[in-house]
């Protein structure tokens, strides 16, 4: 079978088991819609909260990144996963301890007040939304090359099966659809990456054939050869930096207090039945996340070799299949420029003009294809790109939902819904939240990695802070945390949209305050947030005595004892 008929059978037989599984535990109350009836065990709270976890961005996009900028591409890995280790550690027991439905209700009875509430919901809105954008982006260029349609009917499509799910399940539908679509992208991962490490370099294990000798017996380590070749071409040496040291830090801090910010990774915690289980599920969750992100260095390696390998300096007449089905979606452009009919793949370094454009979101799926691997690997990552996607996605659907439905009816303006009614709010929220995010998916502000790490700067600069100090400061008050969260993310989305939106001509190096990007201005967001917080709570009264006991209770998980019933 050809490309084409691998793709349609892998991704049908997949969306057929995602279905399936939402219509056999779709929710039926609402306690079973946001929090999946808190009784979902360990080991597959934690495979799902990996696909919820890996979205897009981690499949499609961030081995494209590390391809393109080599060294500097290791910001990704260090923030995605550090971050995660921080969640892991420092909030996820505690937040499972306080034991309610959103990151917006931790903060609105924390801090005692509906402002913050409100304000807590403008967050959550502000990053899913961001985030979900990206995941749309993906879906659309995974069906516009597979599926042969263009990148907007692709997300109209994706919009179409997230709507099903996500709106039919809730939390738990949810939960079991992403154990499966973990298990089909952690396979359509790998899968790839062993095929192409054999072919390269002898090794089968990816993560030692990155670092290992060319199976062509010339003794030459892969990665030379990789620097080698971005040198002649005029690139810079893949394994060199190029990026600000303190850019760098930014970004890679953003990365991580974004990740433990990220509301519809912190609800994942509410899904188990107690803090032992909310532990455990964290710790498999970062075993799963780890088998896919120390791949992905590697996985960026060989495809960025085989890519220049193959077109640089190629005659256009020659080039394989693979090029002209890529260059029919528009993510791969040649421009002959001296009319001479050879590709001139060539960077900044080099006196010869660049003839390809190359869309880095599709490295990750081109990658079998370049290196000629079977039609039914191609079809494999083809439906492993949309797991990842589709999976994101859902959840934070699921959390623009649950904020509007819960925190801003239920809980603020109309507390006398019923429970029905809420549910119903809910699953309308959900729906259009559809339309919002395939909207962002069709005009996205970046490459999927690029668009994700804006959400994870807005997460840091809202929501990390006030949830550090909400479970470690019993001097926090809701003055301090309301001004910090409106600060912070008000300075990261206007530094964000000055430069993405109203001025990208400007959002060059020299442009940038103090050399700072705008993926990782969050961190500066989030130090403002906290110095705000804390000297306007200095400023202020202390919280009520009860709230400081609620924090001296979420404080100490008393070893693995039950957490606190989760109630509306």
């Amino acid at each position: 079978m050809n490309v084409q008929a691998w793709t349609f059978v892998m991704v049908g037989v997949s969306f057929a088991v995602y279905i399936g599984v939402a219509i056999w535990s779709r929710a039926s109350s609402t306690r079973e819609f946001y929090v999946a009836d808190a009784s979902v065990p360990p080991l597959l709270n934690g495979m799902a909260t990996a696909a919820d976890w890996m979205s897009a961005a981690s499949f499609i996009s961030m081995a494209g990144l590390i391809a393109f900028m080599g060294r500097d591409g290791s910001v990704y890995l260090m923030g995605w996963t550090g971050g995660y280790v921080l969640l892991a550690l420092l909030l996820a027991p505690y937040l499972r301890k306080f034991g309610k439905y959103t990151v917006p209700d931790f903060v609105g009875d924390r801090y005692y007040s509906k402002i913050a509430r409100v304000v807590a919901v403008v967050c959550a809105l502000f990053v899913s939304f961001t985030y979900v954008a990206g995941q749309m982006r993906g879906v659309g260029i995974v069906f516009s090359r597979f599926l042969g349609v263009g990148i907007n009917e692709g997300v109209f499509i994706g919009m179409g099966i997230v709507f099903f799910y996500a709106v039919l399940g809730g939390m738990k539908g949810i939960t079991y659809t992403q154990v499966a679509q973990y298990c089909v992208l952690i396979f359509a991962y790998l899968v790839p990456a062993i095929f192409i490490s054999i072919l390269l370099t002898g090794n089968p294990i990816p993560q030692l054939g990155f670092g290992d000798t060319l199976a062509d017996g010339s003794g030459t380590y892969l990665l030379d050869r990789l620097d080698g070749l971005s040198s002649e071409l005029g690139f810079g040496e893949f394994t060199a930096g190029n990026k600000r040291s303190l850019d760098v830090f930014f970004i890679t801090a953003a990365l991580m207090a974004g990740t433990a910010g990220l509301p519809h990774v912190i609800v994942r915690f509410y899904t188990v039945p107690g803090v032992r289980q909310a532990r455990s599920s964290a710790g498999w969750a970062l075993l799963f996340i780890a088998i896919l992100y120390t791949t992905a260095p590697a996985v960026a390696a060989f495809a960025r070799t085989n890519l220049l390998t193959t077109v640089s300096n190629a005659p256009y007449s020659e080039v394989p299949e693979w090029f002209k089905n890529w260059e029919e979606t528009g993510l791969i452009a040649f421009d002959d420029l001296n009319g001479d009919g050879v590709i001139q793949y060539t960077g900044d370094g080099s006196s010869i003009l660049n003839e390809l454009t190359i869309d880095r979101d599709i490295m990750v799926l081109a990658n079998p294809e370049i290196a000629n691997l079977p039609n039914w690997v191609v079809g494999l990552v083809a439906a492993g790109g949309l797991a990842a996607a589709l999976s994101t996605a859902a959840g934070l659907l699921l959390v623009i939902s649950t904020s509007v439905a819960h925190d801003l009816m239920k809980k603020t303006f109309l507390p006398q819904i019923s429970e029905k009614g809420e549910l119903v709010t809910a699953r309308v929220a959900a729906g259009l939240a559809v339309v919002v995010a395939g909207y962002f998916g069709i005009n996205p502000p970046g490459f999927v990695a690029q668009v994700v790490a804006l959400a994870f700067g807005l997460a840091a600069a809202s929501f990390f802070p006030a949830i550090v100090m909400g479970i470690f400061s019993k001097r926090m008050n809701k003055e301090g945390a309301v001004a910090g969260m409106v600060i912070g993310l008000s300075f990261t989305a206007y530094y964000i949209v000055h430069f993405k939106f109203l001025h990208p001509e400007l959002n060059t190096v020299d442009h940038w305050w103090f050399g700072i990007s705008p993926e990782g201005i969050g961190t500066a967001g989030m130090l403002l947030n906290f110095a705000v917080a804390i000297g306007i709570a200095a400023l202020t009264p202390a919280p009520p005595e009860a709230i400081q006991n609620l924090v001296d209770d979420i404080r100490v998980p008393r070893g693995a004892g039950p957490a606190h019933e989760v109630s509306a």
